[in-house]
């Protein structure tokens, strides 16, 4: 390995190792700063010296001058603070966390960047060391301030070869530590060598190597559906070959009788043809007994070999999955340690004093859900300690202790879920002047507002313009933080609760899967078709009488819980419509309606579906970056027999259901005449399943009638038979492609006026070029996909 490689490999280890020791240097400065003996701060700044000194001879060895310059400065400001030569104050702390955000930023950056501030810093460190505090500058400092500059430059090294040799040789120390030393007796060079190797239990491995194993362990999943399948499949021609036996044994005596009738006919010599025929048919008939016999048999005997296989193959999947999951753990603890800083820094400069509360970091999480959920607290503990947290005297004023206290608590409520509970003993929420808000922002009238509920105007806060914030900060007031908190908590497949008291303080409660590989689904049928609901928002299922459906305000609505909740038919919600009325025949003959109740949070609504057909384990697929936000649509998932299928976005639902008057499924109004009913037609060419399918939901939640092609010809065919308002074809297909598709309908002279769309992800000029040459009416990219856009477009050309 040449010089250049090796040092790129030190500074890499230097950095993981500095991340450790910074986290330590931190969390030892929140700790000291809470102590208030000697005895409590003499272990405290052991440890931080320790880690100082460490830290700075680690930087020396890949000669990383400005931060060995920055940890010697820290190192002597904590020996005079052992030594007790200069008292603790709220600069030094100060200055200390900004030494450790300063190293933590020249891990990432350039050095050059910060030489002012790393001149400045290393001033004031030794201001502090020798005179204790700064002789003409507040205590505190805004990370954004300039800094003094110290006469004397930091010398900078550039990287040579007697560093390098340097740093080749402290490796090479710290190596034969753990070598053992030779034998005197021994004469061979075999005896310098280690007895045994130390073996480290943990390696270190690139987190998109884990995921990319994860992601294959999880595609394992769909076979192990699609295996269920095959079984359910071969216990279907089973009971199929049962039902066969069993015509079989009716019809057993009258065939007997019928043999025996043939037999005795062709011993009397008195049967002509005739009767060797039936004869020979009988023959048949018992031959064509025994050969399915031994075929039930086989049937019987291949479907126990295919559920023992299903079996062992679940349980490896299973097991497999499950390990990596573990692997893809984290604690929450990792995630938390940059909490108590960034709770003190705010707090500081607000003139604020608070103490943050953990407990259960020691809970594991998936690394994926830990790092989505990152932004979201960091929202709610600056949202904690800005508006929640009052100041010292006002705290004080109102007979509570002057130190605000913020809880930020873990606890695993099932195997499969966790809880995050993040109160403060605060201000609380003001109900009243959020509904003010509301009117002012024209979401409620002055009336309705009155009449609103306490609960009711405490969901209000999750409406973007909505704040409990009285000023607009850079930290808080916009009304737009719990919004994007709650999309992104239930994204996750959680739900976030929210409990507040005037005065006493607030809670903010998440529930989350522990991980987001698979989950249970239920899968429903709406007008015709199918969609996975997630099963962890699906509070019941219900088979009501349609005469428990009452009206209230306009609204049908159904009584549950104690609470009376809108109800609305999902068909409607999605804009989809059947193509056949059979299901819809058979729900308006029954006196009964199926009924979902589905909820997010505080919200709840009951759902109106054709039928719940099962519950099951579901692989969520994404739906791509074309189509990464579609209505309603969290996802899609492939069930056993191949069927792709939508997963609905609860949150979506809530949303759609509450923003439109939706009826349920026994209407009263007039039948439509046939000129009302009668909807635009649009045949969508598609060779990928799934942007197939998702088009054409777009396309008909939009009211149109949708069918589909696999590819040109196919779509070609079609349209020779079929009359058609509009053509969306994909560019790149097998067999005939969009541009030859194109070409084909201009050349025909009944088709040459229906308009052709063509989505594809071919962006280049030239490819533009090409679709208006060969007759397309629009030419629109994936990448830069916008339905609403295409709406738009179909609308104008038809």
């Amino acid at each position: 390995m040449n010089e250049e490689a090796l040092l790129k490999k030190l500074r890499e280890a230097f950095r993981l190792e500095s991340a450790e020791r910074l986290a330590n240097l931190s969390a030892g400065l929140l700790d000291l700063e809470k102590a208030d003996t000697d005895e409590l701060r003499h272990p405290v700044l052991e440890v931080v010296f320790r880690e100082a000194h460490s830290l700075k001879g680690a930087a020396r060895a890949v000669n990383l001058t400005e931060i060995e310059s920055l940890c010697q400065s820290v190192e002597g400001l904590f020996s005079a603070l052992k030594k007790k030569s200069l008292p603790l104050s709220p600069a030094i702390f100060d200055t200390l966390h900004h030494s450790v955000r300063l190293i933590e930023s020249l891990l990432t950056e350039p050095s050059a960047h910060f030489m002012e501030e790393i001149e400045g810093l290393l001033f004031r460190l030794d201001e502090l060391k020798h005179k204790g505090e700064f002789a003409d500058k507040p205590a505190l400092l805004p990370e954004s301030a300039p800094l003094p500059v110290q006469e004397a430059k930091v010398n900078v090294r550039e990287p040579t070869a007697d560093n390098i040799r340097e740093s080749k040789a402290k490796v090479r120390d710290s190596v034969s530590d753990n070598i053992r030393e030779p034998r005197a007796e021994s004469r061979h060079p075999q005896s310098v060598l280690p007895a045994k190797l130390p073996i480290s239990e943990t390696v270190r491995i690139a987190a998109s190597k884990l995921d990319k194993l994860l992601l294959q362990a999880e595609e394992l999943s769909s076979l192990k559906l699609a295996s269920n399948q095959r079984v359910l499949n071969l216990r279907e021609v089973a009971n199929s070959f049962a039902q066969w036996k069993k015509q079989w044994n009716r019809m057993e005596s009258e065939f007997r009788i019928l043999r025996t009738q043939v037999q005795r006919e062709k011993s009397s010599e008195s049967g002509g043809s005739d009767t060797d025929a039936l004869a020979g048919l009988m023959s048949f008939a018992d031959w064509n007994h025994e050969h399915n016999e031994a075929l039930g048999r086989e049937i019987r005997r291949i479907t126990k070999a295919a559920e023992s296989d299903h079996r062992v193959f679940s349980k490896m999947v299973n097991d497999l999955s499950d390990d990596m999951k573990k692997v893809m753990m984290l604690p929450f603890s990792t995630l938390f340690e940059i909490f108590p800083r960034m709770v003190r820094d705010l707090s500081r400069n607000q003139g604020k004093e608070s103490d943050l509360m953990i407990e259960g970091g020691e809970i594991e999480i998936d690394r994926r859900i830990l790092e989505e959920i990152k932004d979201p607290l960091i929202h709610l503990l600056r949202n904690a300690v800005d508006h929640g947290l009052e100041a010292p005297e006002l705290r004080q004023k109102r007979g509570k202790p002057r130190h605000g206290t913020v809880r930020l608590c873990v606890s695993q409520i099932e195997s499969s879920k966790v809880e995050i509970l993040l109160s403060d003993n605060g201000n609380g929420i003001d109900l009243e002047q959020i509904r003010e808000q509301a009117v002012a922002s024209g979401i409620l009238s002055e009336k309705e507002a009155e009449n609103l509920k306490d609960p009711e105007a405490l969901s209000l806060i999750f409406r973007s313009g909505i704040s409990s914030s009285k000023i607009i900060t850079e930290i808080s007031g916009r009304g737009l933080g719990l919004a994007i908190v709650q999309e992104k908590i239930e994204k996750l497949g959680g739900m976030l609760f929210v409990e507040t008291a005037l005065e006493k303080g607030s809670s903010f409660r998440m529930e989350l899967p522990v991980t987001l590989a698979t989950f249970r689904g239920i899968l429903i049928r709406a007008a015709n078709d199918l969609f996975i609901v997630p099963g962890a928002q699906v509070e019941r299922v219900l088979k009501i009488r349609q005469d428990q459906v009452k009206t209230v305000e306009n609204m049908p609505t159904v009584f549950f819980d104690s609470q009376v909740l809108p109800l609305a038919e999902l068909a409607e919600v999605l804009k989809i419509s059947s193509h056949s009325q059979e299901p819809a025949r058979e729900q308006e003959n029954s006196d009964f309606l199926i009924v979902m109740i589905l909820g997010t949070g505080q919200k709840r609504v009951a759902f109106q579906v054709a039928q719940v057909l099962s519950e099951q384990e579901v692989l969520v697929k994404s739906l791509g970056r074309q189509l990464s936000r579609v209505p309603n649509i969290a996802g899609a998932t492939i069930l056993g027999n191949g069927k792709v299928v939508p997963i609905l976005n609860v949150h979506d639902l809530l949303k759609s259901a509450a923003s439109e008057n939706m009826v349920y499924a026994r209407r009263t109004s007039a039948p439509r005449t046939e000129a009302e009913t009668k909807r635009h037609a649009i045949l969508v060419a598609e060779d990928s399943i799934t942007s197939r399918i998702l088009i054409k939901n777009i396309l008909e939640a939009a009211g149109y009638a949708v069918k589909t092609a696999v590819d040109g010809r196919d779509a070609y065919t079609i349209l020779k038979s079929e009359a058609f308002d509009a053509v969306i074809s994909d560019v790149e297909m097998p067999r005939m492609n969009g541009f030859e598709l194109t070409e084909h309908i201009r050349k025909n002279g009944k088709l040459a006026d229906t308009p052709v769309i063509l989505l594809t992800n071919l962006d280049s000029r030239e490819d533009r070029e090409r679709g208006i040459d060969v007759g397309a009416s629009a030419y629109l990219v994936k990448t830069g996909f916008d339905q609403s856009n295409l709406l738009d477009i179909i609308g104008r050309l038809i």
